[in-house]
């Protein structure tokens, strides 16, 4: 999906910032932070989030807090919930956990755990 179709409708001036932030999410395989955005792009941080936060209001991105405490962003495209591993903080999509609650429109989960590698090097003691 294009980045025209993305914010198709909705009430958004497409200035080219905003085309490369939302490229840069677009192309991302996990959500990402303002850490981990900033070098690919011409903005400071507080137009970095003002620009997050109308993709927000417009349904375009999802955002949640990790363990680290830091922000992590996504485009919203398909409904998903995410793995926090407790240790390393690495963060995964999990496409496969499908959470219905009667009655109820869910948007997004965090699980909080170990992951695979973290359990791996605490089994055989590695550092």
């Amino acid at each position: 999906m294009n980045i025209h179709e993305i914010i198709k409708n909705k009430k958004i001036k497409l200035t080219a910032a905003r085309i490369a932030l939302l490229e840069i999410l677009q192309d991302a395989q996990k959500p990402l932070s303002y850490e981990d955005i900033k070098s690919d792009i011409s903005m400071d941080k507080a137009t970095f989030y003002r620009n997050i936060a109308k993709f927000e209001e417009e349904g375009i991105v999802n955002s949640f807090e990790s363990n680290d405490k830091k922000r992590y962003f996504e485009l919203r495209l398909i409904p998903h919930s995410h793995f926090v591993c407790v240790n390393c903080n690495k963060i995964e999509c999990l496409s496969d956990l499908d959470i219905k609650l009667d009655g109820y429109l869910v948007n997004n989960v965090i699980v909080n755990g170990k992951c695979k590698d973290c359990v791996y090097k605490e089994e055989y003691k590695l550092n």
